[in-house]
C-alpha cells in the first residue's frame, strides 16, 4: 500500500486552498510609504488605521547581510490570506547599556526605543505558491484546514547582528493598514551550518532501519518516498536534498506542504540527486524531544531545507516555507541544470 500510494494522497479532483493559490511578484515600492527620513513610528502612523490580519514571522535564523525574510499572513480567526500586498519596514534596537541594574527593564525601553529609530523600506513581499500537482499532494496537507498555501517572501540585508524591529504595511484597496511584528534577532544562531560549509555528517533511517514500517521514519500520510537511502551514505559522493520537517506536528503548518513540493521535485530528480526527509521528534513524538540529527544540525525551527553538492558542501539553505519552483532552482544549482 505504501508503495503504491507514495507519490500521492488524493484523486486529481481533490480541491483545496491550495489549488487556487498563486505565486505573485512582489508589488512597486512605490505602492507603500518610503522611510526616507523617517521612524519605524512614523511609518506605523503613515497607515490609515492598525490592521487586523496578523503577519507572522516564518523564520528566526537571521545573519548580517542578505536574508530571506517569510511570513504568513491570516485573518483573526488564523485562517491564511493568500493575496495580501505586504511590505516590511525595519528599525535596530539601541544596544542597553553595559552598566544596568534592571536589564530587562532597559532591554524593553530599548525595544520600544526602536519605534523611534531611523527606519528602512519599503521591502515589499513577493508570494510563492505551495501548491503542487494533486498526485503529488498527501492527505496530511489536504486534511489540514489550517495547512498553508502560500508563503510571503521579501529580502532584506541586515547591516549588522543584533535585535531589529519589524513593522508591515499592508495594502488594503486604497487604504494601508499597520502592525508590529515580533523583532528579528540578527547573529543569534551561529552554530547553524550555511552556505559554502561542509555540511555535517550524520545517519538517517531507511525503511530497513525500521522493518519496513515507514510510519516510524515519516508522519506524512501517505509516507513519502524520501527516505531510500542513508545520508551518510551518499554525502561527499553525490547531491543531496535534505529537507527537515513533521507534517504530522508541524507548528508553522508548512511541513506538510513542503514535504508534498519535495516529492514533486524528486520525481523529475530523483536520478540525479538523493532526496532524504529527515523527521523532527524521536520516535514521531513531541513529548520525547527532538532527533539528534536535529540537534547535529543545531536547527532551532521547521522545516529546513540544505541542498548539498556532490562535494558535501551547503549550496542552499531555507528555512521555513518554500514552492516548486524555488526547490528546482536550487536543485539545478547541484545537478547540473
Amino acid at each position: 500500500m505504501a508503495l503504491a500510494t507514495g507519490c500521492g494522497g488524493g484523486s486529481d479532483s481533490t480541491t483545496s486552498s491550495a489549488d487556487t493559490a498563486e505565486s505573485r511578484p512582489a508589488p512597486p515600492k512605490s505602492a507603500f510609504p518610503s522611510a526616507a527620513g523617517k521612524t519605524l513610528a512614523e511609518v506605523l502612523k503613515s497607515a490609515d488605521g492598525p490592521a487586523e490580519a496578523v503577519v507572522s514571522p516564518a523564520a528566526m535564523v537571521f545573519r548580517k547581510g542578505a536574508n530571506r525574510y517569510p511570513f504568513g499572513v491570516f485573518n483573526p480567526d488564523r485562517s491564511p490570506i493568500p493575496d495580501a500586498q505586504v511590505a516590511l519596514y525595519f528599525a535596530k534596537v539601541p544596544p542597553a547599556r553595559k552598566a544596568s541594574r534592571a536589564r530587562a527593564g532597559k532591554s524593553a525601553r530599548a525595544k520600544s526605543k526602536a519605534v523611534d529609530q531611523p527606519a528602512v523600506g519599503p521591502f515589499p513581499a513577493a508570494i510563492e505558491s505551495l501548491a503542487t500537482r494533486p498526485a503529488f499532494r498527501a492527505q496530511t496537507t489536504t486534511s489540514d484546514p489550517d495547512t498553508a498555501s502560500v508563503v510571503y517572501v521579501t529580502e532584506v540585508d541586515f547591516p549588522s547582528d543584533g535585535e531589529w524591529r519589524i513593522a508591515a504595511l499592508i495594502k488594503q484597496g486604497d487604504e494601508l493598514a499597520a502592525t508590529l511584528l515580533p523583532s528579528a534577532v540578527v547573529g543569534e544562531f551561529s552554530k547553524l551550518p550555511r552556505v559554502g560549509e561542509r555540511a555535517p555528517l550524520i545517519h538517517t533511517p531507511t525503511p530497513a532501519d525500521v522493518g519496513g514500517d515507514l510510519a516510524k521514519i515519516t508522519t506524512r500520510v501517505p509516507p513519502d518516498t524520501q527516505n531510500r537511502v542513508d545520508y551518510a551514505v551518499v554525502l561527499g559522493k553525490e547531491p543531496i536534498v535534505l529537507l527537515f520537517a513533521t507534517p504530522q506536528f508541524c507548528q508553522s503548518r508548512v511541513c506538510g506542504p513542503v514535504v508534498d513540493v519535495a516529492e514533486q521535485v524528486k520525481r523529475r530528480y530523483g536520478g540525479r540527486a538523493a532526496f532524504i526527509h529527515m523527521e523532527i521528534y524521536n520516535d514521531n513524538d513531541p513529548s520525547k524531544g527532538v532527533r539528534p540529527q536535529v540537534r547535529a544540525f543545531h536547527l532551532p525551527s521547521e522545516p529546513w531545507l540544505f541542498v548539498i553538492d556532490r562535494q558535501g558542501t551547503i549550496a542552499a539553505e531555507i528555512e521555513g516555507a518554500f514552492g516548486v519552483d524555488q526547490l528546482t532552482r536550487a536543485v539545478k544549482e547541484v545537478t547540473g541544470g
